[in-house]
C-alpha cells in the first residue's frame, strides 16, 4: 500500500507548515511512509481540484489518501461529494484521516473481513462528516456575508488585508530563482498570490 498525503494549502505559511508536520508525525505513528505530497490551492467547497484528481489518477487499488481533517475532501455540495466518493470507492482507494480514528487501522490491517467491516463503517462516517462539513461551511459563509453587509452599512468594511510578510517571502524566493511549485510547497500559498507578487516586481 502506497500512501499519498493530500494537503490544502493555506494563505498563512505557518498553518501550511504546521499541517505538513502534523501529517508527517501522523504517518510515523501509523508506521507508514508518505510516497508523495499533493498540495491543493483550490477552495474546499469546489470539486475542481487538480491536485486531488492527480492523486486519484496516480493511486492504485489498495493505496491510501492521508489527510489531516476529513473536511479536506468532504466539504462539498451533496452532489459533488457523491461523485467524489464514487470515484474513491470505485478505485478502491482508502481514506485515512487524523480526525477519523476508525480509518487509522486501514494502514496495518490484513484480515479481509475486518477490512470489509471497517470500509462499511468508514463509508457511513464519511457521509455523516461530509454533511457536517457542508453545513459548517454554509453557516460560516452566511455569517461572514452578514458581517460584511453590516460593516458596509456602517462604513467599516475595508476588504481582506494584504499578507505583507508572506509577500516579502515570496519575493525573496522569486529573487533567488525558485519555481512556482517550489514556492507553493515551501510557503503553502496559491499560484495566484505568487503571480500577483511577481507582476508587482516588474
Amino acid at each position: 500500500m502506497r500512501v499519498y498525503a493530500y494537503l490544502r494549502a493555506s494563505t498563512k505559511e505557518q498553518d501550511a507548515l504546521r499541517a505538513k508536520d502534523t501529517l508527517s508525525e501522523f504517518a510515523k505513528s501509523l508506521k507508514v511512509k508518505i510516497s508523495t505530497w499533493f498540495i491543493e490551492n483550490e477552495s474546499g467547497a469546489k470539486l475542481q481540484r487538480p491536485e486531488l484528481f492527480r492523486l486519484l489518477d496516480t493511486a492504485e487499488p489498495g493505496d491510501a489518501i492521508l489527510i489531516e481533517q476529513i473536511d479536506r475532501i468532504t466539504r462539498l455540495s451533496e452532489e459533488d461529494w457523491r461523485k467524489l466518493k464514487s470515484i474513491i470507492l470505485d478505485n478502491r482507494i482508502k481514506v485515512i484521516s487524523l480526525d477519523l480514528p476508525t480509518s487509522h487501522n486501514f494502514a496495518n490491517i490484513d484480515d479481509e473481513f475486518q477490512r470489509w467491516v471497517l470500509s462499511a463503517v468508514n463509508s457511513m462516517m464519511l457521509d455523516i462528516l461530509a454533511a457536517t462539513a457542508r453545513k459548517d461551511y454554509t453557516d460560516r459563509r452566511r455569517r461572514q456575508a452578514d458581517g460584511v453587509l453590516k460593516a458596509k452599512d456602517e462604513g467599516r468594511y475595508k476588504g481582506r488585508p494584504e499578507n505583507v510578510q508572506l509577500h516579502k517571502k515570496i519575493k525573496s524566493l522569486l529573487d533567488v530563482g525558485k519555481s512556482y511549485s517550489e514556492i507553493q510547497f515551501l510557503l503553502g500559498c496559491s499560484r495566484h498570490t505568487i503571480s500577483k507578487v511577481k507582476n508587482r516586481k516588474k
